[in-house]
């Protein structure tokens, strides 16, 4: 199952918004196939693993990452596959969240005669596709938030000054933070700020994270870099832009430049975070990488929408008078203070890096 689980990391960046899996077909204490799944549309891992296997298949022991599906999708049913090709027993780590499958597959399999367990190194394949399992149960994408800091956490002069805080080598780590999202999310403010182009870079990966921006007022401009990386062409991927304006002139204008728009206000006009992230959702959006300032970090924690942070801290004081991390306002009390529980430490080039999940 361990190696079944290198294999789904293969899939790391690519698979969106299916899950990353991996197969291993093993048969008299030997390995005999075995395969990941690549991208969506394409066949999945217990295909490639049946058809490196060939003959060897039959009577042979799968260990597969996720429960194998049991419906027609863009491709024909695993199980089936498992099924018609011989095998005698199936291990799955974990059992697959979509109502789509949700333990039919093992139904299907045990009709058959074929032995089925689950439930080996769940907690790993479970960590592998948490967005997935997020999408799948919670009906919102894992939101992770990526903050470069002093290590006073100012993230920028009060003159707006920011780059670069942080080393080459942390710039590199988001690369990857990036390249395995669905989706990097950042701010109006920040956009005009840095006119960023939100995308990977130095990292070899076929598919591009769509781009959001949250934009309650429409005042992202036509000649964004973001806006313009797309009309180069290219693997560009997409972009989106939140607001709550209905202003039918600049949603046409940004629509021209290749963005697409959607209107999802509140009651005061801004941008309903809530429905955002349902809507990321439905979209197919398993991993949201939100790269802002303090005023949407704040909103987002505020509202109890972030999973996860991942925090560069650069040896460096910027001071009081720099910008903060996240507006939270005033708290009164500490239990009012967003809880954390550290995942992980390490130090990143010259910064150290913290990935944190919110208790809730």
């Amino acid at each position: 199952m361990a190696r079944a689980l290198r294999l789904a990391e293969r899939g790391l960046y690519t698979t969106s918004p299916n899950p990353r899996v991996g197969c291993v077909l093993v048969r008299d204490g030997k390995v005999v196939g075995q395969g990941w799944h690549e991208r969506a549309g394409e066949p999945h891992a217990e295909i490639h693993a049946l058809r490196a296997a060939g003959e060897s298949a039959r009577g042979a022991t799968a260990y597969i990452t996720l429960e194998p599906c049991s419906h027609h999708g863009r491709t024909p049913p695993c199980a089936d596959a498992l099924i018609n090709t011989g095998v005698a027993r199936v291990v799955a780590a974990a059992q697959d969240p979509n109502p789509q499958v949700a333990g039919q597959g093992f139904s299907v399999l045990r009709a058959a005669g074929i032995g089925v367990e689950s439930g080996l190194m769940e907690t790993a394949a479970r960590e592998l596709n948490i967005g997935f399992f997020s999408r799948m149960t919670r009906g919102t994408p894992w939101v992770r938030s990526k903050i470069a800091a002093s290590l006073d956490g100012r993230t920028a002069l009060a003159n707006g000054a920011s780059q670069w805080i942080t080393g080459t080598a942390a710039r590199q780590d988001v690369q990857r933070w990036r390249a395995r999202s669905c989706a990097v999310l950042a701010g109006i403010g920040t956009v005009l700020a840095d006119n960023p182009q939100l995308n990977v870079r130095g990292i070899e990966t076929s598919r591009q994270p769509l781009r959001v921006v949250v934009d309650s007022y429409l005042r992202l401009p036509p000649d964004a870099r973001l806006l313009q990386i797309l009309r180069d062409g290219g693997n560009a991927g997409k972009a989106l832009v939140y607001t709550g304006a209905q202003d039918g002139v600049k949603i046409a204008a940004l629509e021209n430049a290749g963005a697409q728009v959607a209107v999802l206000g509140d009651a005061g006009g801004r941008v309903d975070l809530r429905a955002m992230l349902r809507d990321l959702a439905a979209r197919g959006c398993n991993e949201v990488l939100v790269e802002a300032g303090s005023g949407l970090n704040g909103s987002l924690l505020r509202a109890g929408l972030v999973d996860e942070l991942v925090l560069y801290f650069a040896p460096q004081m910027l001071g009081d008078m720099a910008r903060g991390m996240a507006g939270l306002g005033e708290l009164t009390a500490l239990d009012q203070s967003v809880a954390l529980a550290w995942q992980d430490v390490r130090q990143v080039g010259q910064d150290l890096r913290i990935v944190a999940r919110v208790k809730k």
